[in-house]
């Protein structure tokens, strides 16, 4: 079971129409065309990461994003997520995402949206403990570090770290002219690169998932390990 264009259009269809009467009307479009190819996505990606980085894991329901929007905070008060997206996560880390992770760790993401598909691995602003280990783990080996979002490879095929989420000035307790300073400035630590909806409805998209999640994944190892999260050798 994997995407096809029909999903495309639900995504298309629901960002014209952000409301409930449009969505119920269309919920066993979104079931068929959205759910169970994800679901099945998942699966199979789990079965896959078990082969090369058997630490992370993925579940069908948990990896899922729910497409409910919190609009408690927000102006936009749209209900529904016009895309779709799916979490991989160490097994021993809290599954959860951003700054209500207090366990949490580094992991590879999908993301399904028309015309703005991408995939993605790191961290994604880590509440402030996390954080703090990660800067004291850059600090102390900032050559370390370096290899692996420097490496020719990485920058070639990701672009490097996304650096959207940056301090304009030096965190705390850390000099100006510290040898890190550039990364030491990161509230994430994320990489990835877009993919065309000719890809994301592909059949080979799970292969193609697991070639960049491979790839990406020298920068979830040392970010994990930063934070006390093993590498394994088998599920």
């Amino acid at each position: 079971m994997v995407f096809t264009s029909a999903t495309l259009t639900f995504f298309r269809g629901l960002a014209r129409h952000n409301a409930k009467p449009w969505f119920e009307a269309h919920r066993a479009d979104y079931e068929q065309e959205v759910v169970a190819p994800m679901r099945a996505l998942i699966e199979e990606m789990d079965v896959r990461l078990a082969r090369f980085a058997p630490e992370i894991t993925g579940h069908p329901k948990r990896s899922m994003f729910r497409i409910y929007r919190d609009v408690r905070f927000s102006k936009d008060k749209s209900p529904y997520k016009t895309n779709a997206g799916c979490w991989f996560w160490h097994r021993d880390a809290d599954p959860r995402v951003g700054d209500s992770a207090e366990g949490g760790g580094a992991g590879f993401y999908f993301h399904l949206q028309p015309g703005s598909s991408f995939t993605g691995a790191g961290i994604w602003m880590p509440p402030r403990p996390l954080l703090g280990k990660l800067r004291d783990a850059i600090a102390e080996d900032p050559r370390g570090f370096e290899r692996v979002v420097k490496n020719p490879s990485f920058v070639r095929r990701f672009g490097g770290l996304d650096d959207e989420h940056t301090l304009k000035r030096m965190p705390r307790g850390f000099a100006e002219t510290h040898p890190a300073a550039r990364w030491l400035k990161f509230q994430s630590f994320i990489s990835g690169r877009d993919l065309s909806d000719k890809k994301v409805t592909s059949p080979r998209l799970a292969a193609v998932l697991q070639e960049d999640f491979s790839k990406l994944l020298p920068l979830v190892r040392w970010l994990n390990g930063a934070l006390g999260l093993k590498t394994a050798t088998t599920r």
